[in-house]
């Protein structure tokens, strides 16, 4: 049988019987490329070897879907409390940020009765060894094999039936009976599926290391992150130590967790107490800095807002975020002009979030209101203040959730005063050594706030 050739969008995964500029479906330029489709036999089942049979939701047993625990703090409290048996799981990243030496260090600190197999499709056992000896890995469980082509990998992973299986990465595999480069977007999401078969037959934990582009975004089809179960981001800059790993998606546990590491010459090491990591260094008493306490997941943390507010010497201010959303900034400083009565229409605004943490919950809205305002009146905010708050358009400050988890967290850090919305004061209990302050608007709040 003759073999059809399609265009694939590399964006979305859209094909097409016929070239074209633009992908209909994203609407991406110059994405669509040239795939020759093979005709292989059909298998039986997508998640079963034999055939599926129905049964009622009542008769089904999660006993099966026990966790294991990686014994790695920061990476139990993103998965949810641990790696579910025969989950699907990806994890992406920058070149560089550290995913390989992560994965690597699961065999380091599981249980010495997980055995886990480690595909590499690039890097040779050798450098494997190399790296694994530099962080201390001694697991006779661990086994390692240098391969691209997934046929051949799966038949040795099949003869080992390993606890945990990593393959890095998705990209570096190929399955020959497809006829398109690896990386591309028939083959990711062939050798995705082979992998999801495996894992929901055999109870085997999948791990998978995703390239991302330059935007970002984890490479290949968006396909890919549908089918897995859990999505693991690890972000951080290369010319810092410390690294967030963020869960964007997780069927087992919570999206909105974050874990914390710092990068050493051993290795990953867990940060357990961001908050102070965050605060550390802070400059005392200097104008356009504010300590506010996010929440994510089930963690608060504690950051430090900076901004400079400076005469423009353009005739349109410029504004610039880092670490939160530009547009809530620009919003903020509309209410400060037209709430507080600041003018600074001709005064160009810097925001920067410190330690590379992005906050993206409106509780940071007073943070940056009053960082913005001690830069600009170049008055201090005291030392032992922390704020939190929603600012509203008419300039008023409205609740937050998760509060008292917030307070105790600051008080724990040492603050001695914090400001919160007139809305939350019936949710607030008696802090031992916190002053808890109410505010009803932003212009009354930085009225206590400001030296």
């Amino acid at each position: 049988m003759k073999n059809k050739t399609v265009y694939v969008c590399t964006e979305c995964g859209y094909e097409s019987a016929k070239w074209m500029g633009k992908c209909p479906a994203c609407e991406s330029w110059s994405t669509l490329t040239e795939e020759i489709q093979v005709k292989t036999a059909a298998k039986s089942g997508v998640l079963s070897k034999g055939k599926a049979v129905p049964v009622k939701l009542s008769d089904v047993s999660v006993d099966d879907y026990e966790r294991t625990k990686c014994n790695i703090g920061e990476l139990d409290r993103v998965l949810g409390g641990g790696i579910v048996k025969g989950s699907l799981i990806l994890v992406g990243g920058d070149p560089g940020i550290g995913k390989s030496t992560l994965l690597l260090q699961l065999a380091k600190f599981l249980d010495k009765s997980v055995s886990v197999f480690y595909i590499s499709g690039e890097e040779s056992e050798k450098q494997l060894k190399m790296r694994a000896d530099r962080i201390s890995v001694k697991n006779e469980l661990f086994t390692v094999l240098s391969e691209t082509d997934i046929n051949v990998a799966l038949s040795y992973v099949e003869k080992n039936e390993p606890d945990i299986l990593i393959v890095d990465s998705i990209q570096t595999m190929y399955n020959p009976e497809i006829s398109s480069a690896p990386g591309s977007v028939a083959q990711v999401r062939d050798i995705t599926l082979s992998l999801m078969r495996l894992c929901k037959d055999t109870k085997t934990a999948v791990f998978i290391v995703g390239h991302v582009t330059k935007d970002g975004a984890i490479a290949g089809p968006k396909v890919l992150e549908h089918m897995v179960d859990c999505v693991l981001y690890f972000e951080g800059e290369k010319n810092q130590t410390y690294r967030v790993l963020r869960a964007v998606k997780n069927r087992f546990g919570s999206t909105n967790e974050i874990g914390v590491f710092e990068m050493t010459d051993e290795g990953l090491a867990e940060v357990k107490n961001p908050s102070l990591m965050m605060l550390s260094g802070r400059p005392e008493n200097a104008p356009g800095s504010a300590v506010c306490c996010s929440v994510s997941g089930t963690r608060p943390v504690l950051s430090e807002i900076q901004a400079l507010v400076c005469s423009s010497n353009f005739g349109m201010p410029r504004r610039m975020a880092t670490g939160t959303d530009y547009n809530r900034v620009n919003l903020i400083i509309a209410v400060l002009e037209k709430r507080v009565g600041f003018n600074m229409q001709n005064q160009d605004a810097y925001v920067n979030v410190v330690g590379g943490i992005k906050l993206d919950e409106p509780a940071a809205d007073l943070a940056i209101a009053a960082a913005v305002a001690s830069s600009f009146k170049n008055r201090a905010i005291d030392m032992n203040t922390a704020v939190i708050g929603e600012i509203g358009l008419t300039g008023e400050l409205r609740g937050v959730s998760q509060l008292e988890k917030r307070l105790y967290e600051v008080e724990k850090l040492g603050f001695s005063r914090c400001i919160i919305p007139e809305a939350n004061e019936k949710s607030v209990k008696k802090m031992k050594t916190l002053q808890v302050i109410t505010a009803k608007n932003v212009a009354e709040a930085l009225a206590l706030i400001l030296i």
